[in-house]
């Protein structure tokens, strides 16, 4: 016998008189719209009576917000997205409350998310903490020093000593301090990050944290095989003097890459971080970090650490939040829409000719956006067929278009119709003749 099929979770019986209530009115809600009716009426102390009239007038605005069969809601969004669009600034502002932070907003901030950046012109994180931390100071200063990038002149004084040919770099104590840096940790990074082949590292003058370390040019071994770098260095000892000062500058001690800076900022009863650069895969292998409230602008590395459902509800709060912030009233509706077709095919893409527009079935569609000419050719070459289907082929063929009332066919049959004629009977088939015999 085949497995019976598991019985459904019974409904609460709120959320059920809610549902009977909606389909009396012709009308079934979703679930997450009766769920979330339902978590505002148990907080309103209200008669049966008053609570019935609610959800028939939640119904009621449910299904003027129903869209109609064969709705074109492309162009209404793109219309009503691109109307708005039209009075934001064009500006970079400073980030509220956070000293000497901008951040990019306005329409720019919206060409960034439709056009599928990869990288947003000012990356920067929102970095939340665990529970146990989010009061304590001095918790949250340990974590953002552990967030933020902390090279060798960060910490420590660098300087060239000609006449030697070598590279002093000298410890400040305050500073390994404030930075929560030992000097080990300090030498231990010169040493991975430097090219072994063309320096090595002495220990200097002076004692305890702040003793300095010295690079010094190394000779190349003799007969060895050499690099161009090391010919050119060679030729030019003062220039390998530059180069030692140069990667000594860059070498990162701690922190995570591509975050430039971390600011601790007080929002109502929690300490907050907010980065300058973005590295959300490295931001939350940091302990203490909440990995739940945490997040980026950057949407394609939502993308890549989360997955495609992410990115999307990041999408939506990114658009929706630029205009917002322009104090622009869009339904979100518009950029679900826009999500949605960036996204439904698994990865983000974007809206244009390097997108969606470019990759449209219709080689008419493709041809009346960009790049005619070379659209027309390989499809002429290629032999593509174009079906007609879109609202772009079909006005520049000068067909009615496939959408409100173009998008039914009409066939009328009368209803006192005469009956059809009856066929003709039959003619009866003589019988044969005998045949005479001989």
């Amino acid at each position: 016998m085949p497995d019976a099929k598991k019985p459904a979770p019974p409904r609460e019986p709120a959320t059920q008189r809610i549902q009977e209530i909606a389909k009396k009115e012709g009308v079934e809600l979703p679930p997450l719209v009766a769920e979330a009716l339902k978590a505002k009426l148990q907080h309103l102390k209200l008669a049966p009576g008053d609570a019935t009239r609610i959800v028939r007038e939640v119904v009621r605005r449910f299904r003027r917000a129903e869209v109609d069969a064969h709705e074109s809601v492309g162009i209404i969004a793109a219309q009503s997205i691109g109307e708005p669009g039209t009075q934001m600034t064009l500006r970079t502002f400073h980030y509220a409350g956070v000293a000497e932070m901008n951040v990019t907003l306005g329409l720019p901030r919206l060409i960034e998310l439709v056009d599928a950046r990869r990288v947003p012109s000012t990356p920067m994180m929102t970095v939340h903490v665990e529970k146990k931390f989010r009061a304590d100071r001095e918790a949250v200063q340990k974590i953002a020093l552990q967030i933020e990038i902390t090279t060798v002149p960060d910490v420590a004084a660098i300087g060239t000593v000609v006449e030697d040919l070598k590279v002093v770099i000298s410890p400040i104590a305050a500073r390994l301090e404030e930075r929560g840096v030992k000097r080990a940790e300090l030498e231990s990074a010169l040493a991975e990050n430097l090219d072994a082949r063309l320096f090595e590292l002495k220990p200097g003058s002076g004692s305890g944290e702040t003793r300095s370390i010295e690079i010094h040019l190394k000779e190349s071994a003799p007969g060895a095989t050499k690099s161009r770098k090391e010919e050119l260095v060679e030729e030019m000892p003062f220039k390998k003097l530059l180069i030692a000062s140069e990667e000594a500058k860059a070498v990162r001690i701690q922190g995570v890459t591509g975050i430039r800076r971390a600011l601790i900022r007080k929002e109502k009863d929690e300490f907050v971080v907010y980065t300058e650069g973005s590295n959300l895969e490295g931001v939350l292998d940091i302990e203490g970090v909440d990995p739940v409230r945490t997040t980026t602008n950057s949407v394609f590395e939502i993308y890549r650490v989360y997955g495609v459902e992410a990115a999307r509800a990041a999408l939506i709060h990114e658009a929706n939040r630029t205009l917002a912030e322009q104090g622009l009233g869009v339904d979100i509706r518009h950029l679900m829409l826009v999500a949605d077709v960036m996204t439904n095919e698994g990865d983000i893409r974007a809206i244009g000719r390097h997108g969606i527009s470019g990759k449209k079935t219709s080689v008419l569609a493709r041809a009346a956006f960009e790049i005619t000419a070379a659209h027309l050719l390989r499809a002429a070459i290629t032999g593509e067929v174009d079906e007609l289907k879109g609202v772009a082929e079909n006005i520049i063929v000068g067909q009615p278009i496939t959408l409100g009332t173009g998008a039914v066919n009409l066939v009328y049959k009368p209803l006192n119709a005469p009956a059809p004629p009856a066929p003709p009977a039959a003619k009866p088939v003589p019988p044969p003749e005998p045949v005479a015999e001989a």
